[in-house]
């Protein structure tokens, strides 16, 4: 999973990227952590940054869980215990997984842009109507690239080039087919019921311009969690280590320096 262990403070962060990404979107927030944290970073298995490619297994990776059990894994590799853990996107949720199998290893949870259900229901608005995921797979399916190339400046923000071209040097390294099924768990996830089993405090930071998670999701997920939540607010698109880097430091610097 290309772990890496940076810096060498008392407390430990280990930071879990979103899909389509890896490791490397941490790379705005790792230079002012590392100076007081010690900060794991790694690769989920899907990540064009594995290398040499691996045998992904569609059928394992079908859903969170297995995510969850290769951080755990990890985590117990790296002898790694009482860690804030800080996912971004589809890594808040296995985050919260992998804490309620194992809550020895994280200490407090930080979900950034973290949704249990994409998918509007009745009585939850998840932000995307199923007419809408079909449309986003089909196009996936058709022709990756070409998707990915009008998704990533939305997602992203269309004010931060530099951020937009970042992300998506690993978004179009994925392979397609390995995109598609991910993306199907993603978006078809459905990871509510998850929720009030999490006991662990956690911060919930809020993108004020994501175009898949409205505020309404932030708002639900604080109101299910059952450990002690405190809700972040912060003005940026889907991915704020990218955009947000100096916001993001602020609000992890006060979930540590507060106890967690």
């Amino acid at each position: 999973m290309n772990a890496k262990i940076l810096g060498s403070g008392g407390l430990t962060l280990v930071l879990g990227h979103g899909y389509g990404s890896s490791q490397s979107v941490w790379d705005y927030v790792l230079p002012d952590l590392i100076k007081r944290y010690r900060v794991v970073v790694f690769d989920w298995s899907f990540s064009s940054s594995i290398e040499p490619p691996i045998d992904f297994d569609t059928s394992r990776y079908s859903s969170y869980g297995a995510f969850s059990e290769d951080l755990i894994s990890l985590m117990d590799d790296m002898n790694l215990r009482e860690v804030i853990f800080v996912g971004h996107s589809m890594a808040g949720m296995i985050g919260c997984i992998a804490a309620i199998e194992r809550p020895d290893l994280f200490s407090h949870l930080v979900l950034v842009g973290a949704s249990p259900r994409y998918l509007n229901e009745e009585g939850y608005e998840g932000g995307m109507k199923r007419s809408e995921v079909d449309e986003i797979l089909s196009a996936m399916e058709s022709n990756f690239q070409t998707w990915a190339q009008s998704f990533a400046p939305p997602l992203i923000g269309v004010d931060h080039p530099d951020s937009i071209e970042k992300f998506m040097q690993d978004f179009l390294r994925m392979r397609p087919e390995i995109a598609l099924s991910v993306g199907k768990m993603v978006f078809m996830s459905d990871f509510r019921d998850v929720l009030e089993k999490v006991e662990l405090p956690c911060t919930i930071v809020q993108c004020t311009d994501d175009i898949v998670v409205p505020m309404s999701v932030a708002h639900y997920m604080q109101s299910k969690i059952k450990g002690r939540v405190s809700l972040e607010i912060i003005k940026s698109g889907h991915c704020p280590p990218l955009t947000a880097p100096q916001l993001l430091i602020d609000i992890l610097d006060r979930v540590l320096i507060s106890g967690n």
